[in-house]
């Protein structure tokens, strides 16, 4: 099991720097108030977002701060309270923003009617009455810290739940995957019994042909779920000062305005927080959405450092229908890209960088349910992106983590586990495929390093394209993967 953020048996630690030339670095123990904070004790204390000045000048230090580090502070206490200035690692490996939601999961004779008013009333028919919570499962950006978290990442999840039923219950998955969760509303003027302060759901309908209907109330408003957000509170700004990446999704945009979201990107910008952006299906509509909308994607596609999105949202997005040419033109659009991961389904995948493409067949499974399976892939290439993982390497994982995914009913608690994952590379049973490759990659031979995934066993050059054999990748991997295999097995 994964150990839980509410109750740890040893008290958590900041590294502070004290003013002496050179720096000394000091264990300071939070103090049981000040690890409250840290751990809240009740649901209730996730949705209080208060803090002062101090948090947030402690906040700021960074730019005297080491790489990987930041500076410590919690609320309206920080280190400084205590005449240290305090530099507080990175010590979580992925903040999620925004796009927390339940999924009620339903099987329905068919999927909802396309007129939008006809699907409205479809909605609020089927939440006329709480349906039964064996139904219920974590969803949105849920998925890919449940995924991370399951590969021994420390995961903080930044968004708002009511604190209705729906929100309890989410929060307690959280809470039982080991992620710690920070609530994004500020002191908002809002009454938190309003509809607009409840919980996002959504329902995932599947029909008898196993398609997919998504419905949510954000479907029917003209601004975001949330709008009355509109600031980022101090716990949120420490949050992602102390995370090494901060993941978003284009659905984030149901729920927080435009100018919020591009607010924490500049912050993470600012701390030297890497961003991951998946814009799925909604790359498409947001970039012919508002003006504000089509600012903050520009801005978003601008400062990611990792863009993860299907060849069809990479043609949305560019309007190149080539997976590997839209790749390389999102690159150079980008101010700070390093990767361009491009999902092909069950063909595989691609890792597109300055340099090199990276490519590599999907595992052969028996596919259950694809929900979820992009969500658990980029927690796993943000395990690669962390742990400075070859690029072949962290192709394989994540493809083996969104297979073993697809193998289960569902996301939230049912992605997939890191045993499960391994398995899949053990078996190597790659759907490899050399003429749709060959295809894809046309005449971009000459142009960089390619690599491709292979169940060969020798590894060299073939025709300018670098075969790497999977029992090589697996080998390299699995001595990686232990301390996370070893984290998951231990109770707290």
């Amino acid at each position: 099991m994964h150990h839980s953020a509410i109750a740890p048996k040893r008290p958590l630690l900041f590294h502070v720097t004290l003013s002496e030339n050179p720096p000394l670095s000091l264990p300071i123990p939070l103090t049981p108030s000040l690890a409250a904070r840290w751990h809240p004790r009740s649901a209730s204390s996730f949705f209080s977002c208060r803090g002062d000045g101090d948090a947030l000048a402690a906040a700021r230090l960074h730019r005297s701060a080491p790489p990987g580090s930041a500076t410590a502070g919690c609320g309206g206490c920080c280190l400084s309270d205590v005449k240290v200035r305090g530099i507080v690692a990175k010590d979580v490996d992925v903040a999620t923003l925004g796009n927390l939601c339940v999924d009620i999961v339903l099987n329905v004779p068919a999927l909802p009617p396309p007129s939008k008013e006809e699907r409205r009333a479809y909605m609020e028919e089927l939440s006329a009455s709480p349906p039964d919570k064996r139904y219920w499962e974590a969803g949105g950006n849920c998925n890919t810290a449940i995924g991370a978290a399951r590969l021994g990442l420390n995961c903080t999840a930044i968004g708002h739940v009511g604190n209705e039923i729906y929100g309890k219950f989410l929060v307690d998955v959280l809470q039982d995957e080991g992620i710690h969760m920070v609530g994004i509303n500020e002191d908002a003027n809002v009454d938190n019994s309003s509809a607009s302060y409840e919980t996002l759901l959504c329902w995932v309908l599947v029909d008898p042909l196993q398609r997919h209907g998504f419905c949510s109330r954000a479907d029917f408003r003209k601004e975001p779920a949330f709008s009355w957000m509109n600031k980022l509170s101090a716990e949120v700004k420490l949050a992602i000062t102390r995370s090494k990446i901060l993941f978003c999704n284009g659905y984030g945009f149901d729920e927080l305005l435009p100018d919020l979201i591009t607010s924490a990107l500049d912050y993470a910008v600012e701390v030297g927080t890497s961003i991951f952006f998946d814009p799925g299906p909604r790359g498409k509509s947001l970039s012919k959405g508002t003006p504000e909308e089509r600012r903050a994607l520009r801005k978003i596609l601008e400062m990611s450092d990792v863009l993860l999105l299907t060849s069809d949202e990479a043609e949305s997005l560019t309007g190149i229908n080539d997976p590997i040419l839209a790749g390389q033109e999102l690159l150079k659009q980008g101010v700070r890209m390093k990767w361009v991961v491009i999902k092909m389904g069950t063909r595989g995948s691609i890792i597109i960088t300055g340099s090199s493409i990276s490519c590599a067949p999907a595992f052969k499974v028996n596919v259950v349910d694809t929900v979820g399976c992009g969500d658990s892939f980029g927690a796993a290439i943000a395990y690669g992106f962390i742990h400075n993982i070859p690029l072949m390497n962290t192709l394989a994982l994540a493809n083996a983590v969104g297979a073993a995914t697809a193998m289960g009913c569902g996301a939230g608690r049912n992605v997939a586990k890191l045993d499960q994952a391994i398995e899949l590379m053990k078996a190597s049973n790659l759907n490899e495929d050399d003429k749709f490759w060959n295809l894809v990659l046309g005449e971009k031979k000459d142009s960089c390093e390619i690599s491709i995934l292979s169940k060969m066993v020798i590894n060299g050059k073939s025709a300018q394209v670098n075969r790497v054999p999977l029992r090589k990748v697996v080998s390299e991997l699995l001595p990686e993967l232990e301390p996370a295999r070893s984290k998951s097995s231990v109770t707290f």
